[in-house]
């Protein structure tokens, strides 16, 4: 006979001590997100300076992990970064957690996170309708975008190296991927 494992929901979550892990919640099971290593990392903050600059331009808000996106009491997920557009940032309140989707999500993928990116986060962040998910293999170097499609995401545009990839949601925005690693 197998021990049940009770849910964890997000008010659990809050009352463990900080341990300096980071968790994400599917469903109330339990994962730790492992700590990235600097090619992540690379890849993440000079996606983070191109992000933030288009919304300085176009305004929206951009940001980045470690931030809890509670979804619901049973589901919480902390994307790499995240975009919310002009006119859905007045949902955020800085001073309490984030319980709204956001209209971007982007992951870095990493060997020890890319079952969960591709497949449990990116179908509850669809769910969820968040619009856009990028996936960014900085070892490709590659970038996926995906548009939400009803309740599932839909491979819109991918580019290699130094192809030119754009953002659907967000007009002009476009990376190149060989533009996220170290040369």
């Amino acid at each position: 006979m197998e021990a049940a494992t009770p849910r964890v929901s997000y008010a659990d979550l809050e009352r463990w001590p900080d341990d300096g892990r980071r968790y994400e919640l599917y469903d109330g099971e339990v994962y730790v997100v492992p700590s990235p290593l600097p090619l992540h990392q690379i890849a993440a903050a000079r996606l983070y300076d191109l992000l933030h600059a288009y919304c300085r331009e176009r305004g929206g808000i951009v940001l980045f992990a470690p931030l809890d996106i509670v979804l619901t009491e049973y589901d919480v997920v902390q994307p790499d970064l995240l975009v919310f557009a002009p006119k859905r940032e007045h949902l955020l309140d800085p001073r309490k957690v984030t319980r709204q989707p956001p209209d971007l999500a982007v992951e870095i993928l990493s060997p020890s996170t890319v079952a969960t990116d591709r497949g449990r986060k990116m179908r509850l962040l669809a769910q969820h309708g968040v619009k856009e998910y990028w996936l960014v293999d900085p070892d490709a170097p590659r970038v996926e975008i995906y548009r939400l499609d009803g309740d599932t995401f839909t491979l819109a545009n991918a580019a290699n190296a130094d192809a030119r990839v754009e953002s659907v949601l967000f007009s002009e925005l476009f990376v190149r991927p060989s533009d996220l690693v170290l040369s």
